[in-house]
């Protein structure tokens, strides 16, 4: 497990704090609720099989109906695929038009990568080329997106498994374009790009001065394992200082625009850590980010 650490130096703008929530542990929610400003949820992990269709679980709906203004709810899939080229998932826009019919949510976002080809789920998100070919294809699909729901949407950048196609775009170019011409917004996942850092060698620091900083609404952080010497992104443990310094200059440098910094963690992960080191870890993010 990460070593325990204080965050006592707080970034100079005050930004919310959220947590991820996957249901069915109304103990952990209750401890959470007091700490946080936005609680994240996953539409896949809160949805079960009933007749040999997917739907939301009504249990856990119920929960999150019972936050009410408690905390704001903001949606975060993992399985649109919106960087398949035969197309996205309509299970998951299904799911979300449910969920949009029943609880009020702030924003939704995606992940920036494709998990299915030609019609097979690769069982991983992987990241996309990043060409004039594909930022065409995801523009049109955001736009899309944002006609169709009238909400801000985000999109997160991911680790990167396998070795890069050949680009018209660096990282951090391939999002500005993006953003700059569709308008919408980024959730930069800082341990993704220590991951990245670890695994590939990949330039933080240049890629923080490319990137645009104002189409930064919100900030992940989690940590996860090492393993036969690569860093895996699996949400199992308690931040590291490296990961918090590095959200906290990146709230720094977004304009005040990054609105807030969510913890994510796995409900598989929940027994290992318990309720009450995720309880201080928000104290502590808290205190690293608010003013």
């Amino acid at each position: 497990m990460a070593a325990r650490i204080n965050y006592l130096t707080q970034a100079n703008a005050s930004v919310a704090i959220g947590a991820t929530y996957e249901g069915r542990d109304p103990a952990l929610l209750e401890r959470m609720l007091p700490l946080v400003d936005y609680i994240e949820v996953t539409l896949e992990t809160i949805s079960e099989v009933n007749d040999h269709e997917i739907s939301l679980s009504n249990e856990i709906m119920s929960e999150l109906k019972n936050i009410g203004k408690a905390a704001q709810i903001i949606v975060h899939g993992v399985s649109l695929s919106i960087g398949s080229h035969e197309g996205w998932s309509p299970t998951y826009l299904r799911l979300l038009d449910d969920f949009l019919e029943q609880v009020d949510v702030a924003w939704h976002s995606e992940h920036l990568a494709y998990t299915k080809v030609d019609g097979e789920h690769l069982g991983i998100m992987l990241a996309m080329p990043k060409t004039n070919e594909a930022l065409d294809m995801v523009c049109e699909r955001v736009s899309a997106i944002q006609e169709r729901y009238k909400l801000p949407f985000l999109l997160e950048n991911i680790v990167h498994v396998i070795p890069d196609f050949p680009s018209d775009y660096s990282d951090a170019g391939f999002l500005n374009a993006l953003t700059n011409r569709t308008g919408c917004g980024l959730i930069l996942d800082v341990y993704n790009l220590e991951c990245d850092a670890h695994n590939h060698r990949f330039d933080i620091p240049a890629f923080l001065s490319e990137l645009q900083p104002a189409n930064v609404r919100e900030l992940h952080v989690a940590c996860g394992i090492e393993h036969n010497g690569f860093l895996l992104d699996v949400h199992s443990q308690l931040t590291r200082s490296s990961t918090v310094e590095l959200a906290q200059q990146v709230v720094q440098q977004s304009a005040r625009n990054a609105q807030v910094v969510v913890y994510e963690f796995m409900p598989e992960a929940v027994p290992g850590l318990g309720h009450n080191a995720i309880a201080e870890e928000l104290g502590r993010l808290r205190a690293a980010f608010r003013n």
